[in-house]
C-alpha cells in the first residue's frame, strides 16, 4: 500500500503543500538547506517521508517552491518599474516594491542571506528568468550612470536585503521596518523623501 499525500481536515492537498513549504522554510532558516533532510521536514509536519515525496521529489524542488512567491513578486515589481514613464518614477517604484518584497518575505530573505548558494541556485533555475540583480541595477543606475550611482545602487539593494533579513530586526513590525528601509534606500539613491 502506497502512502498518499498527507492532508488536514480543512484544506486538503493544497493546505498540506502550503504547510510543507512553511515548515521547510523554517527548517532551512534554522539548519540551512544542506542541513535539512526530507525526513526532518516530514517529522516536523507529522507525516511520512512518502507524503513529502508526493509533493516534491527533491530538496531543491522544495527550495525553489519556497522561493517562488517572492521571486514572482520581485519579477512583477521589476516589470512594473520598467513601464514607468520617467526614470525617477522607475527608481521610486522599484525601491518601494523591492522593500515591500523584502519585508513581506523576511524569512526567505534571511535564508538567502545565510545561504548564498541557495539564492544562486534558485534564481538561476527559476522559470528561466534573466538575472534579477542585473535588471534591478540597470533601473537604479540608469543608462548614463557613473561609478557613484553604481556603488549607491549596489549598497542600497544589498543593504536593504541584508537588513531586512537580519535577526537583529526580526522583532520590528513590518511598517516600522519598511519605513526605515525606504528612508535609507532613498538616502543612498539620492531620492527625495516622500511626504505622507
Amino acid at each position: 500500500m502506497t502512502a498518499g499525500p498527507a492532508t488536514v481536515s480543512t484544506g486538503g492537498q493544497e493546505d498540506t503543500r502550503t504547510r510543507l513549504l512553511g515548515t521547510a522554510l523554517r527548517l532551512f532558516t534554522e539548519h540551512g538547506v544542506e542541513g535539512t533532510s526530507l525526513q526532518m521536514i516530514a517529522d516536523a509536519l507529522g507525516v511520512t517521508k512518502a507524503a513529502v515525496y508526493y509533493h516534491f521529489k527533491t530538496k531543491n524542488e522544495i527550495a525553489e517552491a519556497v522561493a517562488e512567491p517572492g521571486l514572482k513578486e520581485l519579477n512583477e515589481v521589476v516589470e512594473e518599474a520598467t513601464r514607468q514613464r520617467r526614470r525617477g518614477q522607475q527608481v521610486d517604484h522599484l525601491l518601494t516594491g523591492f522593500v515591500d518584497v523584502v519585508v513581506h518575505h523576511r524569512a526567505l530573505i534571511a535564508l538567502f542571506n545565510r545561504d548564498h548558494g541557495v539564492l544562486r541556485s534558485v534564481t538561476k533555475s527559476w522559470a528561466g528568468e534573466e538575472n534579477f540583480g542585473e535588471r534591478i541595477l540597470e533601473i537604479l543606475i540608469g543608462p548614463d550612470g557613473d561609478v557613484n550611482r553604481a556603488v549607491a545602487a549596489h549598497a542600497a539593494i544589498a543593504g536593504i536585503a541584508l537588513t531586512g533579513g537580519a535577526p537583529e530586526f526580526a522583532e520590528l513590525d513590518d511598517d516600522t521596518l519598511r519605513e526605515h528601509l525606504l528612508d535609507v534606500g532613498r538616502k543612498l539613491l539620492g531620492r527625495p523623501r516622500r511626504v505622507s
